[in-house]
């Protein structure tokens, strides 16, 4: 697996807010290279592992941070500084 690379500040707070508050969000992550997942549900856990960080979704989805490409239909990317 490649490096992990943090995300802003700003998108885990948001990542947080949406546990916190129970809401149900859309998630796309890139699983592999080439290959775009979508997930719907609730963010049950956000934690680090192996130099990492993840969510955990309501159904048992496993993400790391840094493969989520959208939240909520707005890009990961548009969070950063």
């Amino acid at each position: 697996m490649d490096a992990y690379v943090p995300v802003d500040c700003d998108f885990h707070d948001q990542l947080e807010a949406l546990a916190t508050l129970r809401k149900e969000c859309q998630i796309v992550y890139q699983k592999v290279p080439s290959e775009l997942v979508k997930v719907q549900g609730l963010i049950v856990d956000i934690y680090a592992a192996n130099k990492a960080d993840f969510l955990k979704v309501d159904d048992g989805t496993e993400i790391r941070l840094d493969r989520i490409v959208s939240l909520n239909n707005k890009q990961a990317s548009s969070w950063s500084n």
